[in-house]
């Protein structure tokens, strides 16, 4: 009696080896296309470091100044 395996059985393991084996795509990349791609992954990494810089840095960095200036009284202007 040969019997079927379940599809849930063998369908993962095929898949699984679809995705990882390569293959060409057989695609071109013309110049203009290339150089947006370029563009824009150059922008985006330049996007994320001034996430980086205006969430995290900008806020320590005005802690630690109100920590290193002492806390004088304002000067008052004379009134004329």
């Amino acid at each position: 009696m040969n019997k079927i395996p379940d599809p849930k059985f063998w369908m993962i393991p095929v898949l699984l080896a679809g995705i990882m084996l390569p293959q060409a795509a057989l695609a071109y990349v013309g110049p203009g296309a290339g150089l947006s791609a370029i563009g824009t992954l150059i922008a985006l990494v330049g996007a994320g470091f001034l996430l980086i810089v205006g969430f995290i840095w900008y806020p320590v960095k005005r802690l630690l100044k109100k920590s290193k200036t002492p806390n004088r009284p304002k000067d008052k202007t004379p009134e004329q």
